[in-house]
């Protein structure tokens, strides 16, 4: 930022403080040296400042990591429903393996002057991940909200569903069932969500006199293969019970289960984590933990027409709280 208004300052001739009112919108700047900053920033190859605010086109971008997770389609069906109903036309930007990466999205959003972004489990859930291109959208202060639960100091609104208060609900079930030796299946150590689940299951199993066994717990990535590669160690580990960070992990490990010779939930009880569409239809149906997607839909867009309309919001974390669907796939512990 400090680079770019140097150059720019350089350019026009201009001092830093009078570019950087120029990009803050503030009085006191001709509409020649508007113009001329304007001007700069576009020989130098820097974003304008969304060509000001109300010049912004009633688009809002919905970037997501992937479609074949169904908690996303479901997400977007929600917000897009609710964006349309307030005169918006989302605009979905899907990753692929190899495609489009989210930081490419942002640059074709800010291209197309959309009003907004909303990201759903992107990289700033991820510690190691990229975050360059959050900045940019500072820079020219897009209204932008979060989903999912997302690193230390990354300055946006965001709504999350209570990831430690989910693993409380699926342990103490299956403490409730008489399972004592809980494997889990979770996300990479540096995904957020998934630190905060392995937090919580550490202090439940504690709470509950239990020692937790750290090589119970395998991370994984978010796929139904990846959930039947983690489940075959657990289940040579011994466990009587697994906890998973999705339903597509959870369906992996019931394959996994079933190729091992076994059974769940009479051998293994499984815990998915969403309640995606379908799980209910599943054999067995999917005992998991539900996301609040519709209450928080609605806060997402509550919190992107607040920005749109010129509010500053708090950048605060907004926790949803989940809801345990017990179903078929969990079952008491053979004695």
């Amino acid at each position: 930022m400090a680079k770019r208004l140097a150059e720019v300052a350089r350019k026009v001739g201009v001092s830093e403080a009078t570019v950087s009112r120029v990009l803050n919108e503030k009085p006191g700047v001709s509409e020649a040296t508007r113009q001329a900053v304007l001007t700069a920033l576009d020989v130098l190859g820097y974003e304008r400042p969304t060509k000001l605010r109300g010049e912004r086109a009633r688009l809002v971008g919905l970037v997501l990591p992937e479609l074949s997770n169904p908690i996303f389609p479901a997400f977007a069906e929600v917000v897009g429903g609710a964006l349309a109903q307030n005169g918006y036309t989302p605009v979905l930007c899907t990753q692929t393996a190899g495609g489009i990466s989210e930081s490419d999205y942002v640059n074709l959003l800010l291209e197309q002057h959309v009003s907004g972004v909303v990201f759903a489990g992107g990289l700033y859930t991820q510690e190691l991940g990229s975050h360059e291109h959050y900045d940019r959208l500072r820079d020219v202060d897009l209204p932008t909200v979060l989903v999912s639960a997302p690193i230390d100091g990354i300055g946006f609104p965001t709504v999350s569903c209570d990831d430690r208060v989910a693993t409380q609900l699926a342990i103490r079930h299956l403490l409730q069932l008489g399972h004592t030796r809980i494997g889990f299946v979770l996300g990479p150590p540096d995904h957020v969500p998934s630190k905060r689940k392995y937090e919580a299951a550490q202090q439940e199993l504690h709470d509950a006199g239990l020692e937790f066994d750290d090589s119970l717990v395998v991370r994984s990535l978010y796929s139904l293969e990846a959930g039947q590669a983690a489940a075959v160690q657990l289940v040579r580990a011994g466990v009587t019970a697994i906890v998973t960070a999705s339903d597509p992990l959870a369906l992996g490990v019931i394959r996994a289960v079933r190729r091992a010779g076994l059974s769940v939930p009479d051998d293994v009880s499984v815990v998915g984590y969403d309640d995606s569409a379908l799980m209910g239809c599943v054999e067995p149906p999917l005992t998991t933990v539900r996301q609040p997607i519709e209450p928080m839909g609605r806060m997402v867009m509550e919190l992107l027409t607040q920005q749109i309309s010129g509010v500053r919001p708090s950048v605060d974390e907004f926790l949803f709280e989940p809801e345990l669907v017990v179903r078929a796939s969990t079952s008491p512990v053979r004695r």
